[in-house]
């Protein structure tokens, strides 16, 4: 059983790693059928890097919640020659880089992790900070490796995808019977890993490609390029068009041949991704809140079409603006089919004059929001009509307000305003109350349910009603109202977010819930307090005043209600760890690095990835590597786990 095993596992790198099999297809299924028979005469002997955990015989009843202990963050984007020069500058300014290139798959970013040599976890992305256990999908992806060459722990990540002819294969199949076709080979992807059943991502063919290490300092790996070396010797799927380049030059060279040759792959991809290829250089650079400085991926431009746009109408956003929209005949964009494009605003349209009835090119900002670019003047017939900026909101009917380019429906009681509120108020950056669909808070909003946010937290009494209507049940309906529950604890900024006040995004949010540290304090901050504080505008503050002005009964509702109105980061101040600047290295056992990591910015101290003598403390776990020689010579400060711990018990 063992000798058949090593014989498949090697014929799986050979076909799929290596694109070289030695083996026939017959021979091939052959051991396969036979290893079969023996692990059903004999179940006691399943291993379980089995070829046969491959075939997919798991399916579970839900998707538990991953903590990754290094965030998956994404990249920023440039989108032409001269923003990549810009990048480059920006890290020339520092240092002197070569910089490794990259297909960038067009997939589901994943992240697998191996304790002694062995598959233990497959998880997706999520938000970056959370994802979802996919390991029993993963196993089923004969380019994933269910023991590695050599038994370490390690947490490698890349990008499931599904191949240009597994995909055409799969509609093929589902246009027999008569299913409805899937839109494109990301999403077909997507769909595959989130299968509760194993035996239908199996059915799929998916693959995988590795390419990041998030812990190099481990294994004395001094650059990416040799990380990539590294993970392909242990037995994962790199790509092979990865290239090493000494300067920017190489980068748009190599931009310039793959965006030629891009339709020669057998995979999607939408861009080149760009990255520091030194460790100490991308430690140095370090983050945005969003996105690592020493990297970023340049996006293809954008693919366009032309459509009729049959008619222009009008649609309110939470804010109250009232927008422009083209209403268009359906064609097939990057994989799906477009029957409507933003307009932005008055000026836009008129700007580039367009006309109901014109002819337009349109294409998919950032690949995701469609939008009309151009209009194809020559192609007028005559009867196409002007366009004429609505002055009333298309729901209330109220007249609307100019302010800027944009117009505003200032009715406060306007449905649509109101509706997009509550959907505003549940998403995942502000109170991320999970199991709201935009249709589900529009039928509950008709219904008399929400009226307002506040009405969220009165839902529970109305648990025996919900449970009646079409499409909900017991568990559906008491997961929303525990999700609601538990959105009470939520920190200060996600509530601020949440109340959709103008001006006030994501970033916002979190200055001031740091600044004032609890609502009180903010409701009784005045104009010129504001204006004072980093970041925060003319703009900014007279929304925030006006806000508290108009609504401070809607604060007093949810306290009512139990609502946290802290700020929940960091706030308190250890004078061990108040200004200090503190670096992990190896493996914790009893925290996470995140959970760690949250823990000292709590208490007033900051982390980094690199030693240097600025370094106030070095927090040692098991097999710290060169971090932890560093921090001896430099005669750092050194606690171990143990000692971190109580101290931050105190």
């Amino acid at each position: 059983m063992n000798e058949i095993i090593e014989l498949i596992n090697k014929a799986n790198h050979e076909y799929y790693i290596l694109d070289n099999p030695t083996l026939t297809d017959q021979e091939y299924d052959r051991y396969m059928q036979e290893l079969i028979k023996i692990e059903t005469q004999h179940p006691e002997w399943v291993r379980d890097d089995s070829p046969t955990k491959r075939v997919g015989n798991e399916v579970i009843s839900e998707f538990k919640k991953i903590t990754h202990e290094k965030p998956m963050l994404s990249l920023s984007n440039v989108f032409n020659e001269e923003e990549v020069r810009l990048f480059d500058e920006k890290i020339k300014k520092e240092l002197i880089p070569k910089y490794v290139c990259e297909l960038k798959i067009d997939g589901l970013s994943v992240s697998l992790l191996y304790e002694q040599g062995k598959l233990i976890r497959g998880a997706t992305r999520g938000d970056g900070i959370t994802g979802e256990d996919i390991t029993h999908n993963v196993k089923t992806i004969k380019s994933i490796p269910l023991k590695l060459k050599n038994p370490l722990d390690i947490e490698v990540r890349g990008e499931i995808y599904m191949s240009k002819s597994s995909f055409n294969k799969l509609n093929e199949l589902r246009k027999k019977n008569n299913e409805e076709l899937l839109a494109n080979p990301r999403n077909a992807a997507a769909g595959s890993v989130r299968q509760l059943d194993s035996k239908v991502a199996a059915s799929r063919k998916l693959d995988c490609f590795i390419y990041h290490l998030p812990n190099p300092e481990n294994y004395n790996i001094k650059t990416h390029y040799d990380s990539l070396k590294f993970m392909k010797d242990l037995g994962f799927n790199i790509n092979p068009n990865i290239k090493l380049v000494n300067n920017i030059d190489g980068v748009i060279e190599y931009i310039n041949e793959w965006t030629d040759k891009r339709d020669t792959l057998p995979y999607e991809i939408d861009g080149i991704v760009i990255k520091t290829n030194d460790f100490d250089q991308q430690n140095k650079l370090g983050f945005t809140s969003k996105y690592p400085k020493w990297a970023t991926a340049y996006k293809f431009p954008a693919l366009e079409v032309l459509t009729k746009l049959k008619d222009i109408i009008f649609t309110v956003g939470r804010t109250g603006q009232v927008t422009p929209n083209a209403v268009l005949e359906p064609v097939r964009l990057m994989g799906s089919v477009i029957s409507r494009a933003t307009l932005h605003n008055e000026d836009y349209v008129l700007t580039k004059q367009i006309k109901i009835g014109d002819t337009v090119a349109i294409r998919k900002a950032g690949d995701v929001i469609p939008e009309v670019v151009s209009v194809k003047k020559e192609r007028r017939t005559g009867i196409e009509k002007d366009f004429v900026m609505t002055d009333i909101c298309p729901i209330c009917h109220t007249k609307l307000e100019k302010k800027d380019t944009a117009y505003y429906c200032v009715n406060n009681n306007c449905d649509k305003k109101k509706i997009e509120n509550l959907i505003h108020y549940v998403s995942r950056d502000a109170m991320n109350i999970e199991g709201f669909g935009d249709k589900i808070i529009e039928d509950f909003y008709n219904m008399g349910y929400l009226k307002n946010i506040v009405d969220f937290y009165e839902l529970f009494k109305y648990k025996d009603e919900l449970m009646e209507l079409e499409g909900f049940g017991s568990k559906s309906i008491t997961n929303l109202l525990n999700s609601i529950e538990n959105s009470k604890n939520n920190s200060l900024e996600r509530l601020l977010y949440g109340l959709g006040i103008r001006y006030v995004g994501n970033k916002t949010a979190k200055i001031l819930a740091k600044y004032y540290n609890n609502m009180d304090n903010l409701i009784k901050a005045t104009y010129e307090e504001l204006l004072n504080i980093k970041d925060i505008g003319e703009a900014i503050a007279a929304s925030l005043v006006d806000y508290f002005k108009d609504n401070n009964y809607v604060i007093e509702e949810l306290k009512k209600r139990g609502l946290n109105m802290t700020y929940l980061g960091k706030v308190d101040v250890n004078e061990e760890f108040k200004d200090k600047t503190f670096v992990l290295t190896g493996t914790l056992k009893n925290i996470t690095r995140f959970e760690a990591k949250e823990k000292i910015e709590t208490l007033g101290g900051y982390v980094t990835d690199s030693v240097s003598k600025k370094t106030s403390v070095v927090i040692v776990g098991d097999n710290p590597g060169s971090k932890y020689n560093k921090a001896q010579n430099l005669g750092l400060t050194i606690w171990n786990e143990e000692q971190f711990l109580t101290k931050i018990s105190k």
